[in-house]
């Protein structure tokens, strides 16, 4: 099939009527959908009407589904203020720290030194010099050691709480 002048003149028509590519490709007959994708780029078409299927109906948003614009929400705490529970926004939860004092002093060593037993939490700026890594000795199945685990992973089951309680408001 060929792109004769008279073809070209219906897709033009079609497109500038608000028909899909698909139903162009139907009217037309004996082109596929991208073929008639691929003609609508080439002649640089664009502003198409709108279709009366796409004037008149609208996108439900459904409750609870965040869009790409929209940030997620933040997590809710009941509160209860003067006799009565109140839904009060939460500052995001950090992961629970222990004591930075009972941090381990870091062995300092360099990538080509680390083992599958040794910690590999990165201590420091990669493109500078004194990078390097913690060393310790790590957790059985983990990357780290266990002061660095606890930084790194949250619980399970703190997540499927917060999850729960989110769920429901």
């Amino acid at each position: 099939m060929s792109w004769t002048d008279e073809r070209v003149d219906q897709l033009k028509k079609l497109w500038l009527d608000g028909l899909s590519a698909s139903q162009i490709a139907q009217e037309l007959g004996g082109v596929t959908r991208n073929a008639v994708i691929g003609k609508v780029h080439r002649l640089g078409l664009s502003g198409r009407a709108k279709s009366a299927s796409h004037a008149t109906i609208s996108r439900q948003k459904r409750p609870g589904r965040a869009t790409f614009n929209q940030k997620p929400a933040r997590p809710v705490q009941r509160q209860l203020v003067n006799g009565q529970i109140k839904l009060v926004a939460s500052a995001e939860r950090a992961p629970v720290v222990e004591d930075m004092s009972t941090a381990p002093v870091p062995l300092k060593l360099a990538l080509t030194e680390l083992t599958e037993r040794t910690c590999k939490w990165p201590i420091g700026d990669p493109q500078a010099e004194d990078f390097h890594f913690c060393g310790h000795d790590s957790r059985e199945g983990t990357p780290y050691c266990g002061f660095h685990s606890k930084l790194a992973y949250q619980p399970v089951a703190d997540r499927r709480r917060d999850r729960k309680f989110e769920a429901s408001y």
